[in-house]
């Protein structure tokens, strides 16, 4: 090849590059002694467990905060739910969500209802509950009362909340059901963290007819020895 020719080569690469005429694929190789591991979205393991139902409660979660505070509000609960301070602040995860294992002082609050019967707002006594680790996820039981829901915090591509599935023991039966066993008993819903030492579970939509059920979440002071 006379040099003549090698010359009018390397103009004709350059002028096609400058133009954007060639277009050659690019590939990123990664720096020697780098490992290379594939990102999976964390909500991949609840969405794939969620029925349709629940997905969409959950999707509707920021709607339940709107409609369950303002018809508090309109019905004179405004300083009730100024009294709440966090717990009833929408909005207000914080990041690192995943709680400790252990014992809980559990209370719920309700906002809203989606019949028209009933109060808009309510406040129901403390109770215990217990959050354990089982594998790679966290389990809440609520260990009191008459309806007690149950379930699994699963993680998810928002970094400040978690998702629970779960369902609900009624009466005198010793657990709860499996999620997804009987849809009239299934729970889902967001766990946040919303100030050190205190998370809250936030059920959008409740079967029960509210439209926003809020559990507070608080370590016991003394846990019991395991």
């Amino acid at each position: 090849m006379t040099l003549h020719f090698r010359l009018r080569a390397v103009l004709l690469v350059a002028s096609c590059l400058l133009a954007s005429a060639c277009i050659f694929p690019r590939t990123r190789v990664a720096p020697a002694g780098t490992t290379v591991t594939a990102v999976i979205p964390h909500n991949d393991g609840w969405s794939a467990v969620a029925s349709d139902a629940d997905r969409d409660r959950i999707n509707r979660t920021a709607l339940a905060w709107q409609t369950g505070l303002a018809e508090a509000r309109e019905r004179g609960f405004r300083e009730a739910i100024r009294s709440e301070g966090k717990l009833l602040s929408s909005g207000g995860g914080l990041a690192r969500p995943a709680p400790t294992p252990g014992s809980y002082s559990c209370r719920l609050v309700t906002l809203g209802r989606s019949a028209k019967r009933g109060p808009a707002f309510e406040k129901f006594k403390p109770f215990f509950c217990y959050i354990d680790v089982q594998g790679d996820l966290f389990t809440i039981v609520k260990q009191t009362g008459s309806q007690r829901p149950a379930g699994r915090l699963w993680e998810d591509e928002i970094p400040t909340r978690m998702i629970f599935l779960g369902s609900l023991a009624l009466g005198n039966e010793e657990e709860a059901r499996a999620y997804g066993e009987d849809p009239r008993r299934d729970v889902a819903g967001v766990f946040e963290r919303i100030a050190p030492f205190v998370w809250r579970l936030v059920i959008p939509f409740a079967q029960d007819g509210t439209k926003l059920q809020v559990f507070e979440l608080t370590p016991v002071p003394e846990q019991p020895k395991t």
